[in-house]
């Protein structure tokens, strides 16, 4: 029999019954039932029920072991007493009764508990990494996510993708983020860096005449740490593509990522229509350019209701230029404390708070019907047009009747609904802009009796990412959002450039390699009006892909480099290779990168990365468990030439 084990603890079922067994693993939990020592034994596949009672000669043995001890049992296979087995376990038909225990490993007191769901801070777990990993539902995530990487490479070979290993010791790139730095001691006063992403040698591997490359890639970026970004170092699915268009890579790319979150889903719906949205939409309607399209929710510019209002707020506001009112429908919001709520979320956003508007049952129709009736009977008209009424309601009756008088019969359905029907608005901002304004903010946004609207107003850019978050929250809170369903959606049309707010100058908003829109004929005009051929594949509020079809052309090159202030002798300093590559037949190319972290955290459920990742870095970069960074021996600074100055106070 093998030293250690004849079965794994997941191998054995009641067609096993009657055999001599060999099991190694690690005590999950000791039970003692009165002279009966139940065991559950686990190792990387499953759980078997072990146990031992006063008659097995291992009974003493088995006495002596604690919870996370790694053991050997020898024993015998029996089957479990009809209302004992156990339907949850593959192995729940079966026990084994124990004849012999060896003690292959022992424990101390555990730091943190593998058995059961207790929370621990993270700063426990890791650095007791290996045993966090032990826990089911951390086996779980690493089991998912080497599945998911063999599936992605078995997909991409399938699309007739070959696997390259480009270098991790390169030099330093304008990836957007910091790099990390190696000392040469070859080559003293000089630096390596650890590649932020394989982008410059994935181009060089086009124009070297290989037609599909993949890679899942290492890719080292020195970040502020996220909930869903690791500070340090990530993997992606790294490919590229040489005589491809930009819509060649989105039908490449859908089918390998839609067949992973199928295949990893649990039954979670899977969009298969991804549709595209241009940057500029996507900021207009959701306020990210990361929508999670589970919630329907669309923003809508609702700024010609309020141009010359009584709410002098925002009427003022519309008097600046670039300004302009959102509005976030909220379906089923319509109330007051609800509302409230959501003010509060803003004021803790910084604001001070959203205004709102709700649509309400009004508590009076008569006067609907009388209207209604007048436009067929004239003696209900005179009904009408005597009634002595206040307020509100007698504005309306003489824009009623004057409607009535011109023959605008839309008009008087109109006016009707808005001073007269059985929805009224409410709210502090519906008795400043009024009946007739509020009613037509109803009918643009499609809301109805107990619906809500909230509105943001100012620059764009100073409130969308506010706006964003407030429409996520009211997905959220009023049950819109559909948690069970993978929703994708392709972001293009990003701009070249964008515009320093203090300085004027012009630079890239994004990828600075990427093929501008309309060639050299568009950088002619404004940079700012310039579009990119530049994508993002957003997935349920994330990020997931980022790509581009890439300039491959020098001349274009140099011109967009010129825009965002590079002069051409800068351009060939600082990216050597790819300009001379660039000189010797390039071949129009494109490609895209996919964050394996994250593709993994959406499909494991989870809301941190680092719940996902095997040994990860904690939110202020620091390996707990292996003690990084560390400080370098003054031995390993002399050799690199090298000297440490203190930290700034």
């Amino acid at each position: 029999m093998h030293p250690f084990r004849s079965h794994t603890c997941a191998g054995l079922t009641k067609a096993n019954v009657g055999e001599t067994v060999r099991l190694s693993g690690w005590v999950h939990r000791v039970r003692d039932h009165g002279g009966v020592l139940f065991i559950d034994l686990r190792d990387h596949y499953g759980v078997t029920q072990v146990l031992a009672d006063s008659d097995s000669p291992a009974f003493a043995a088995v006495e002596k072991v604690r919870s996370e001890w790694c053991i050997r049992v020898d024993g015998v296979v029996k089957a479990r007493d009809e209302s004992l087995v156990n339907p949850k376990l593959p192995t729940g038909e079966i026990e084994v009764f124990i004849r012999e225990v060896e003690v292959l490993g022992q424990a101390e007191e555990l730091p943190l508990m593998v058995f059961g769901d207790q929370d621990y801070p993270e700063e426990t777990r890791l650095r007791y990494r290996y045993l966090d990993l032990r826990r089911d539902s951390m086996q779980a995530n690493m089991k998912l996510r080497s599945d998911v990487v063999a599936s992605i490479r078995r997909r991409m070979w399938d699309k007739g993708f070959r696997e390259f290993q480009t270098p991790i010791i390169t030099a330093s790139s304008p990836e957007g983020a910091r790099d990390f730095l190696v000392p040469s001691r070859l080559h003293p006063g000089r630096f390596y860096a650890l590649p932020q992403a394989p982008q410059i040698f994935k181009q060089l591997i086009m124009v070297s005449g290989f037609d599909r490359y993949f890679q899942i890639a290492p890719c080292f970026r020195d970040e502020d740490p996220r909930a869903d970004r690791s500070p340090t170092d990530f993997y992606q699915l790294d490919m590229e593509m040489s005589f491809a268009t930009q819509q060649d890579v989105f039908d490449t790319v859908q089918p390998v990522i839609a067949g992973i979150f199928e295949e990893f889903g649990n039954g979670r719906r899977v969009d298969q229509d991804w549709p595209q949205i241009s940057y500029a939409d996507a900021a207009k309607w959701y306020g990210t350019d990361k929508p999670d399209l589970r919630n329907p929710i669309r923003m809508q510019d609702v700024s010609e209701h309020f141009r010359g209002s009584g709410f002098a707020i925002f009427a003022k506001l519309l008097e600046q230029d670039g300004t302009e009112i959102r509005a976030i429908p909220a379906p089923g919001g319509g109330s007051r404390k609800f509302c409230d709520r959501m003010n509060a979320f803003a004021q803790k956003e910084g604001l001070p708070g959203m205004g709102y508007i709700f649509w309400r049952e009004r508590g009076d129709g008569d006067t609907e019907n009388l209207v209604v009736r007048a436009l067929v009977g004239a003696e209900d008209y005179d009904k009408f047009k005597n009634r002595e009424l206040e307020g509100a309601a007698a504005e309306g009756k003489l824009k009623i009747l004057e409607a009535l008088d011109q023959g605008d019969l839309d008009r008087v359905h109109f006016l009707t609904n808005a001073y007269f029907g059985e929805i009224e608005a409410a709210g502090p901002l519906a008795k400043n802009i009024g009946p007739e304004r509020t009613e037509a903010i109803r009918l643009q946004l499609g809301l109805g009796k107990g619906d809500a609207a909230f509105f943001l107003g100012g620059k764009p850019a100073a409130f969308e990412a506010v706006a964003g978050r407030a429409r996520n929250v009211i997905g959220e809170e009023l049950g819109l959002t559909e948690k069970d369903r993978f929703a994708f959606a392709w972001i293009v049309d990003f701009p070249m450039y964008e515009k320093d707010p203090e300085t004027g100058a012009i630079d890239f908003s994004h990828n600075p390699f990427s093929m501008p829109q309309g060639g050299m004929a568009a950088l002619e005009g404004d940079p700012l009006d310039v579009l990119g051929y530049q994508y993002d594949l957003a997935c349920n509020g994330y990020e997931l892909i980022s790509g581009a079809i890439r300039n491959h052309r020098l001349d274009v090159m140099f011109k967009a480099f010129a825009l965002a202030g590079y002069a051409e002798d800068e351009v060939r300093s600082r990216f050597p290779s790819l300009v001379n590559a660039f000189r010797f037949g390039p071949p129009p190319h494109g490609g895209c990168a996919a964050g394996i972290d994250r593709i993994v955290m959406l499909l494991a459920d989870e809301q941190n990365i680092r719940e996902v990742i095997m040994f990860p870095m904690n939110q202020r970069a620091e390996d707990l468990m292996m003690g990084a960074p560390t400080l370098p021996t003054n031995e390993q600074l002399r050799e690199l030439r090298l000297r440490v100055l203190p930290p700034e106070e």
